[in-house]
Order: structure tokens, then sequence, then C-alpha cells
């Protein structure tokens, strides 16, 4: 058998014990990757925002709840999939993580193939999410090379303003807007005006 997972890693949070194994012999069975955690807290002192993985976890825990986890990631704006496990009163909680982005919540007992295809579907956004992250880092490496006069020049670009009216605004001269645009272009690798809009309203529209 492969050491390297074919569908994808799957973390899960449960501090029950009997819970996180059946856990893990169900979706290692369907060849995923799972990282086990008691608690919340391990969770988050081990958990590796680079991999492209999805979230189990139970809403009620010892120490800090599905919920409490819920809000430390969104804080750290962690575009993790979640899905909550829950107890048959947790449904109101349950929903109150859905408008706070969770993709899903299942039941306990819950049906294994549901479960299956629920964290199929996380997978799916988890890799959509680290394909806009990773396009996102390349953008603002890219616009990291620019000096601040070159940011200031090319945000007046991007609004439409001409080299007349940039060099007005700025205080410089004509030709210095145009040698700032040319740098501009050649720092962030774009050949028309077009790819420069591309790569400047991107790294807006993440923010």
């Amino acid at each position: 058998m492969s050491l390297i997972p074919k569908k994808g890693n799957v973390y899960v949070v449960d501090d029950d014990e009997a819970v996180r194994d059946s856990l893990q012999w169900l979706l290692e069975g369907k060849d995923y990757r799972v990282k086990c955690f008691d608690s919340a807290e391990s969770f988050l002192s081990r958990y590796d925002p680079r991999e492209v993985a999805c979230l189990i976890a139970d809403i009620r825990m010892e120490g800090m709840s599905g919920l409490d986890l819920q809000d430390r990631l969104l804080e750290r704006k962690s575009p993790l999939p979640i899905v909550f496990i829950t107890g048959h009163g947790d449904v109101p909680m349950a929903v109150q993580t859905m408008k706070k982005g969770a993709t899903d919540f299942i039941e306990k007992p819950f049906k294994e193939d549901a479960l299956v295809a629920l964290v199929e579907r996380m997978l799916d956004q988890a890799r959509e999410a680290f394909s806009s992250h990773q396009e996102a880092a390349s953008r603002d490496a890219l616009l990291s090379r620019l000096t601040t006069r070159e940011a200031q020049v090319l945000e007046r670009i991007v609004a439409g303003r001409l080299n007349k009216q940039i060099a007005d605004d700025l205080g410089i001269s004509i030709k210095t807007v145009e040698a700032h645009r040319a740098n501009i272009m050649e720092k962030l690798n774009a050949n028309t005006v077009a790819d420069l809009l591309k790569i400047a309203l991107g790294a807006q529209a993440k923010v």
C-alpha cells in the first residue's frame, strides 16, 4: 500500500477516545490520512495551515469547545473546512456554527456513508481554498517588490488615472510616471495593462 495518501488529510478533534478510534478506522479504510487530537488546544498547537485538509470536531469537549475552536480558526483566517459532530441536544449550537461558515454537522450516531461524502466535499473545498491562497501569496510576493512610490502609481493606474493626472496627484513629472510604469510592469512580469490589473485587483480582492 502506498505511503502517500490518495485522497487527503483529515483532522479529528474529539475528547472521546472511542469516537477518535472509530473515525480513524473508518477514514483510513477509505484511504484518507487521519490525524487525531484529544482536545482543541492540542490541535491548535500542531495545526499546519499549509496542509490541504479538513476538520471533524465534536461540539462539546472538555476545555475548549468546538465552537471556541471554530472562533480561533476564524481569528487566524483559516480556510479549513469544518464539520461538527453533535448530540441530539446540540442542534441549535450546530446551526450557529454553520452561520459562521462550518460546512455541515452530523448527529450521533452518524451514518458512515454520509460522513465520508461530507469529508470528500470538504476536501474539494480545501483544495480550491488552497489554490486561491497560493495565487494570493504569489501576487503578494510580486507586489512586495514595488517601492512605496511605485505602489502609489499602481494604485492610480488601477483607478483609471491618466499619466498626467498621476503626475499631478503625486507632484512628479509625466516622464517620471512613465519610468515608474515601466518599472512596475517589469517587476510584476506584466506584458499588458490588463495583466497589471489582474495582479493588482486580485490582491485587493483578497483584502
